[in-house]
């Protein structure tokens, strides 16, 4: 699974990004996708996922601010990001957890591979 994100840039505080990834590879279904991001000095994160039915979960910080959705024809996720401040500023990642692979006829492949995206910057000016 390969996941290539956008969006990302340069905002002053108080301003909007949206985010979006796309998935490809030979696969029927992903499970979880998401975004994660990483402040300098920090470890990544978790912020927001989104199931395969729709159902989103947020961290705390971006709760009220960000919000996740994904197609599941097209095999993307978007975050759109509201309010954003210079504490958001950090390297967010495109995340998939729970792969569904084709097998044979009739048969699927369920798996726990978790897959992530290169990474895209998001600078938010005070």
């Amino acid at each position: 699974v390969q996941l290539i994100e956008s969006g990302g840039g340069l905002v002053q505080s108080g301003g909007s990004l949206r985010l979006s990834c796309a998935a490809s590879g030979n696969f029927s279904r992903l499970n979880t996708m998401g975004w994660a991001r990483q402040l300098p000095g920090e470890q990544r994160e978790l912020i927001a996922t989104i199931t395969d039915r729709g159902t989103p979960n947020y961290l705390g910080s971006v709760e009220g601010r960000f919000t996740i959705s994904r197609d599941n024809a097209m095999n993307t996720v978007a975050l759109q990001m509201n309010a954003l401040n210079p504490e958001d500023t950090a390297v967010y990642y495109c995340y998939v957890s729970g792969v569904t692979y084709p097998s044979r006829p009739g048969y699927q492949t369920v798996t726990n591979e978790k897959y992530w995206g290169q990474g895209t910057q998001v600078t938010v000016s005070s």
